[in-house]
């Protein structure tokens, strides 16, 4: 009997090999018959599978996601079984830094789908911004969870810092990836950021997020 084909093994092999060449020669760089060679098998086959270069460039960009999830996961399940909303944006935000080889090429080949987006119209036809919208709601909510459990100070607009936390992420991360500044370096910057949003106000006032006869723990001013 004919050996049976998983064809979704296949496509993971074909995707994965996409993202290892990619992120050693840069995305722009690499063509078909480089994944086909990466991957050890035939260019036919890759195109049988994918189509076209820009079909095989979004499996590649989902890849890229699923993997960035299972770090994200990852670094929850080393916080315990309740991390609560400041170690959930703690670990959404280090995740992307590229502190290792796999988070390099996250990194890497991230910054350019973004850039192929913009220029390339089979690219730019397809939702790329699905994944950074998601991104962006995800950490709005969780800054929005801390500010109602008063752990910010109610002034903060969960939107406006997400946006600025993810911003600053990317940025740190390109700042990695050209020798501008370590991980370590990198890491701090985020996690001082952090400390001014989950830092309230200390005055007791309630429009601070306090009650007016209560300190943060609940006792009284003199307590």
């Amino acid at each position: 009997m004919p050996k049976r084909v998983d064809h979704e093994e296949r496509r993971r092999q074909i995707t994965e090999a996409l993202v290892r060449v990619a992120g050693r020669r840069g995305l722009h760089a690499v063509g078909m018959r480089d994944v086909a060679a990466e991957a050890d098998v035939s260019l036919r086959l890759v195109q049988y599978y994918f189509g076209t270069k820009e079909k095989l460039l979004l499996h590649g960009l989902q890849q890229l996601t699923d993997r960035f999830t299972a770090r994200v996961g990852e670094r929850l399940r080393a916080c315990g079984a309740d991390p609560g909303p400041r170690a959930t944006a703690e670990a959404l935000l280090l995740a992307s830094l590229p502190t290792d080889e796999e988070s390099r090429t996250f990194h890497l080949l991230y910054s350019a789908y973004a850039i192929l987006s913009v220029t390339d119209e089979a690219l730019a036809a397809q939702p790329f911004i699905d994944n950074p919208d998601a991104a962006e709601d995800a950490l709005t909510g969780l800054l929005q969870k801390a500010r109602d459990a008063g752990l910010t100070g109610r002034d903060m607009d969960p939107r406006v810092e997400a946006v600025g936390l993810l911003a600053m992420a990317a940025g740190m991360g390109i700042s990695i990836l050209v020798g501008q500044r370590g991980p370590e370096s990198a890491t701090e910057v985020l996690r001082h950021h952090l400390d001014r949003i989950f830092t309230p106000p200390q005055d007791g006032s309630p429009e601070n997020g306090y009650a007016e006869t209560g300190s943060p723990e609940g006792g009284s001013p003199g307590a």
